[in-house]
């Protein structure tokens, strides 16, 4: 198993969305990519319609998501605020489009989420990043190599002050 040593300092927080992709990125060198930082994805809108939709489908309909006007009265931040879940659930996304996963990959399969913590609420109508960099590489057989990468979001402008870290896990199928 190929793991980040633990005295390297990744700088996880960018100003602005970039994209950086190793030239030799393929399924056999992933683990020379180990600290690899891959920048941070387009901002994701986080609209009220995006977080009606998001409580239809998961059923959490409570009112500090959905219900704008009694957000607006009684929740602490003056509206209503997206679903943690919602904001864990952009990490796949920003890790295809950033390029985590090299090409020649057959498949990448979502393994799960580790040391998930949402730090500050984000607010309906926020513009939502992810870095992503990539922390761990382990062999899990012939044609099967287990990706941890290291996730941060923040609300655009605002990279100081993240809204979610989450560690997560893709088998890639050679």
């Amino acid at each position: 198993m190929a793991q980040l040593p633990a005295d390297t300092s990744l700088n996880l927080i960018h100003p602005e969305p970039r994209m950086t992709i190793p030239s030799n990125h393929r399924v056999d060198t992933l683990h020379d990519h180990l600290g690899h930082d891959f920048g941070c994805s387009t901002p994701a809108l986080l609209n009220q319609q995006r977080i009606d939709h998001f409580a239809q489908c998961t059923g959490d309909d409570q009112w500090i998501h959905v219900d704008v006007e009694r957000a607006r009265a009684q929740a602490p931040f003056g509206g209503t605020i997206a679903h943690g879940m919602l904001l864990l659930s952009l990490i796949p996304t920003a890790q295809f489009e950033l390029g985590v996963y090299p090409r020649d990959a057959a498949n990448v399969l979502n393994y799960g989420f580790d040391k998930v913590r949402f730090l500050a609420p984000v607010p309906a109508g926020s513009r939502v990043v992810v870095q992503v960099a990539l922390v761990e590489v382990e062999s899990k057989g012939p044609g099967r190599i287990l990706v941890r990468c290291s996730n941060t979001a923040f609300v655009q402008g605002a990279p100081e002050r993240p809204v979610l870290v989450a560690e997560s896990m893709g088998m890639v199928m050679a």
